[in-house]
């Protein structure tokens, strides 16, 4: 009846006796009791299941409730209601490894398809079995280009990417003997010619760069891959996943690895997390790519079945020399992501990408005609724009909160970020607080 039963005291007792202690309080005896908590929680002693749920919801109701306009690497989509049924079903419900083929079919079929899905998004040859944010996917495709580039240890690095991004750059790199290098924007771009010198000075195993980049901006990266391929480095592309519907494709741009976030493939915000970092990359670099493959095959009846083809096994038995020690990864968020592209199709993909272009660029015009909004770069953007303001920008920022939009402060501006979700109403009443 019930998914999940508490430990009875004879369970308890037999874990304390198979580990040698008396009680549970000997696990924390460690902790020093100054930093103890010795109150009582706030918790009521009991509730009936009515009046736990009055209870969170009027919990709930004191959270301010925001319209997002807010963006920089995680944005408000539409989120089709069948997902979360979809998601509970027995044969998907768990975010580990299927180590067990004959037991986990439904697991390593969705992510056969996962990979599938997200390798045609990209222009790839090759899809994981998914990584754990965008983030640390970008900083696993950093050290995927060191250990394809041998004796190279340096990185460069565009300046267009998200700064919370380079921050787990930074720390990755810092344990890993990796050698950081900025590459400059010039008017809000990377600029070419600056890539081109730090290539010629020699030891670059790769160079990364956004798309759009954090301003936005969707950049124009003719001639990158061959710069970097010229000189034996890797091409990266960070992008965000919904936006390559209707962008050109990594694949197209000749890129060496894709990473990204696939938030933005119908995750809800949910506070941070639990996301999903894709990794996609070309069929030479498949045993530099971390994490695993599963692939398609028959069985001894001839019926279709699915395995794990591939994976890294210094993961599991020399994990100092593993280029990547991912040894899980997020595929129930995989499955939510394969669900989404599934009810979407490619039609439904651009059209939710078309509308969050048409919306941003509205709001633009709208924000235009104020007289008090410049755009910071003159530059092709796509459905999200930084821009500077004649005024205060903290009290403005305050203004728009206070009035139920959420934004984000960049630097000394603001980015406005808009998706499908976004009604034209509600466009409109944002721009009549700015224009206050």
């Amino acid at each position: 009846m019930y998914k999940y039963f508490p430990h009875t005291d004879a369970d308890l007792q037999a874990m304390l006796d198979r580990v040698g202690i008396d009680s549970v309080d000997a696990l924390y005896s460690q902790i020093p009791d100054s930093i103890r908590f010795k109150g009582d929680y706030q918790l009521p002693s009991e509730m009936s299941e009515m009046e736990v749920r009055q209870l969170f919801e009027k919990l709930g109701s004191m959270n301010q409730q925001l319209t997002c306009f807010a963006g920089m690497g995680v944005y408000d989509h539409y989120t089709p209601s069948v997902i979360p049924q979809l998601l509970q079903r027995s044969e998907f419900l768990t975010s580990y490894t299927p180590y067990q083929a004959e037991i986990s079919q439904g697991t390593l079929h969705y992510i056969f398809e996962y990979q599938s899905m997200m390798a045609e998004l990209t222009g790839m040859d090759i899809a994981n079995a998914s990584m754990y944010d965008g983030t640390t996917a970008t900083a696993e495709a950093m050290m995927m280009a060191v250990a394809a580039g041998k004796k190279q240890n340096k990185v460069l690095v565009s300046a267009g990417l998200n700064p919370k991004t380079r921050e787990v750059l930074d720390t990755y790199a810092l344990h890993q003997g990796i050698e950081l290098e900025t590459i400059p924007l010039k008017n809000g771009v990377t600029d070419l010619d600056s890539l081109k010198t730090s290539l010629a000075e020699g030891g670059v195993a790769g160079a990364i760069v956004q798309q759009p980049n954090v301003y936005g901006i969707v950049e124009d990266f003719m001639g990158f891959a061959d710069a970097c391929h010229e000189q034996k480095a890797l091409f990266v592309m960070d992008c965000v996943a919904a936006d390559l519907a209707v962008l050109k494709t990594p694949g197209e741009w000749g890129a060496d690895i894709a990473v990204g976030d696939g938030q933005s493939l119908g995750i809800p915000m949910q506070f941070g997390g639990p996301y999903v970092g894709y990794m996609c990359c070309t069929e030479k670099l498949i045993r530099k790519m971390p994490g695993r493959i599963v692939g398609m095959t028959k069985d001894n009846r001839d019926q279709r079945a699915f395995v794990l083809t591939l994976q890294a096994r210094e993961q599991h038995i020399r994990r100092q020399k593993a280029t990547s020690n991912i040894c899980s990864n997020q595929s129930l968020m995989a499955l939510f992501v394969t669900i989404y592209l599934s009810l979407m199709g490619k039609q439904g993909l651009k059209e939710a990408a078309q509308l969050s272009y048409a919306g941003a660029h509205y709001l633009w015009d709208e924000l235009n005609k104020t007289g008090r909004f410049h755009l910071v770069f003159d530059q092709p953007f796509f459905n999200e724009f930084y821009v500077k303001y004649d005024g205060d920008v903290d009290t403005l920022y305050q203004r728009f909160v206070e009035a139920g939009f959420l934004l984000v402060k960049l630097e000394d501006g603001l980015l406005f970020a808009v998706t499908e979700k976004r009604t034209k109403e509600e466009i409109d009443n944002l721009v009549k607080i700015a224009a206050l």
